[in-house]
């Protein structure tokens, strides 16, 4: 069967390149995840696959066609040779994919991964203290009922940072440890406060995140309550376990109704606020039990719901989110003609 060999080449400059892998490079056809990387250039005749990433739409399609290239070049050579950035089994979703492959096999040539400098660096035994390990670009869909120590790998950008900060409502953010570049001449280790995340530093690729503690907010507390009572509703009471999405509609449409008569009600002076709490709270228990059902038939979670709306919402307000502090704020009508073409962009 054709072969991938997927080899790390360390997490920083070429001493930390295990030894086998340059005559691995020698042996075989050789791609290169890409050259941002220090030790890259110990393989120049590597091919790279940078021009994806700057074609691709989404990180997603770049490493669905990484995978796919790799597997087409295995099966015409025999077997090739694929170098990713440090240790392949650490937040390599390209090797994921190829794990999943059956017109291949996939042959793992360990490495250092930059784990290992920045547990020497805090000082911690990850183990000891419970680390979890985040992905940054998932950071809002990975943190889900996570409290505790974290460790927030591929900090890459400013709008990755800017996603991190907005992710978290708490009155008592936590402090930040920032670790760049590790293991090269210009590694920096620092700490910032959670408002500055995204202001007061330049990331790279090289970039990661260390949370001592996760706090637990509020919202995110009373949300995880009222999803496992509706959890164990869907498990053990008979009426809630035979609904599906089809049976709710009726009852959707009867609570969306009884929450826009309560807010008629309350402009005309006829009803007060705590009506209003009350059927907001009816309508918002028919998303959970629908999140409920999506989960169980592995079709979609409540944190895919909730982070699509944090999507759009950011998406088409560019002029809150997106905004040079020095421009003008556009008016009501300006606003309805960028939401129009925004909702028409969204069509294509």
């Amino acid at each position: 069967m054709a072969t991938v060999i997927v080899a790390g080449m360390g997490p920083a400059d070429v001493d930390y390149v295990p030894s086998n892998v340059r005559s691995l490079s020698q042996e075989h056809l050789t791609y290169i995840r890409t050259r941002s990387h220090p030790a890259a250039k110990m393989f120049a005749d590597a091919e790279s696959f940078d021009q994806i990433y700057d074609e691709a739409d989404t990180l997603e399609h770049v490493y669905v066609d990484i995978a796919e290239r790799l597997v087409a070049a295995a099966i015409l050579h025999g077997s090739v040779l694929y170098l990713v950035p440090g240790s392949p089994l650490i937040a390599e979703r390209t090797v994921e994919l190829l794990r999943l492959e059956d017109r291949i096999s996939v042959r793992i040539e360990p490495a250092i991964s930059f784990l290992d400098l920045a547990w020497a660096r805090l000082g911690i035994d990850p183990v000891e203290v419970g680390v979890r390990l985040v992905d940054g670009h998932r950071f809002t869909s990975e943190i889900k009922n996570v409290v505790g120590p974290v460790l927030v790998a591929q900090c890459d950008s400013q709008f990755v940072l800017s996603d991190i900060k907005l992710s978290l409502d708490t009155d008592v953010p936590p402090r930040v440890t920032v670790l760049q570049r590790l293991g090269l001449k210009d590694e920096a280790v620092f700490d910032v406060e959670w408002d500055d995340l995204d202001r007061s530093f330049e990331p790279d690729h090289l970039t990661s995140l260390w949370i001592s503690a996760m706090p637990a907010t509020a919202v995110g507390v009373s949300v995880r309550s009222l999803y496992s009572i509706v959890q164990k509703l869907r498990a053990e009471c008979p009426w809630d376990r035979s609904q599906t999405h089809g049976s709710l509609a009726e009852y959707v449409l009867e609570e969306a109704n009884e929450v826009a008569e309560v807010l008629l009600s309350i402009d005309a002076g006829e009803a007060s606020t705590a009506s209003l709490v009350e059927e907001l709270g009816d309508l918002l228990f028919q998303v959970l039990l629908h999140a409920s059902i999506g989960e169980e038939e592995s079709t979609f979670t409540l944190v895919e719901i909730i982070e699509g709306l944090r999507k759009k919402m950011v998406r088409r307000h560019p002029h809150v989110f997106d905004r040079n502090p020095d421009e003008r704020m556009p008016d009501l009508d300006e606003l309805r003609i960028q939401w129009a073409a925004i909702k028409a962009q969204e069509r294509k």
